[in-house]
């Protein structure tokens, strides 16, 4: 059986005990969390989140792009968020590559070279302080005065700060 097969099966489960469609849209804790994809990150559970608290967007290194920005703007301008988390971890693909070396390859492969920017980086700590600047120099976002950064640790559990 494939992985996707297995998820249906458990969404069966999950609906057959379902007991939260009547959340409202908004955010409880009016906050977004921008995380990276990486699937060792439980962000339900490192942060204990429920149903319902917070918008957690995820991409490739938690990177904030246009995309992220977009997403930022609904949350805040349209629900209510007031607050932003970025996490970033260790041990992150995103720093075993460079842009031009996956764009080579993709090249390579598929005879068009992709336009879009990856995004990799050579340092956690600042590459965490970029996207805090790239939220903060954006005139779409409103509120700006509550964002903060970190470094979830993979070895530990544990987030570190980033100032």
């Amino acid at each position: 059986m494939s992985a996707i097969e297995d998820f249906l099966t458990n969404n069966q489960s999950f609906a057959d005990g379902f007991d939260s469609g009547d959340l409202p849209i908004p955010p409880a804790k009016e906050v977004a969390i921008v995380a990276c994809m990486d699937a060792r990150l439980k962000l339900g559970s490192l942060l204990g989140l429920r149903p319902g608290d917070a918008h957690v967007i995820r991409n490739a290194g938690g990177v904030v792009t246009d995309d992220v920005i977009r997403s930022l703007v609904i949350s805040q301008r349209l629900l209510g968020t007031r607050e932003i988390m970025l996490i970033h971890h260790t041990d992150c693909g995103m720093l075993t590559f460079t842009d031009d070396s996956l764009k080579d390859t993709v090249e390579e492969d598929t005879g068009i070279r992709p336009p879009f920017a990856f995004e990799a980086f050579r340092h956690l700590e600042g590459n965490v302080r970029q996207s805090m600047a790239r939220i903060r120099s954006s005139p779409f976002v409103p509120h700006k005065d509550r964002i903060r950064g970190f470094v979830y640790e993979v070895e530990t559990g544990r987030l570190r700060e980033v100032q």
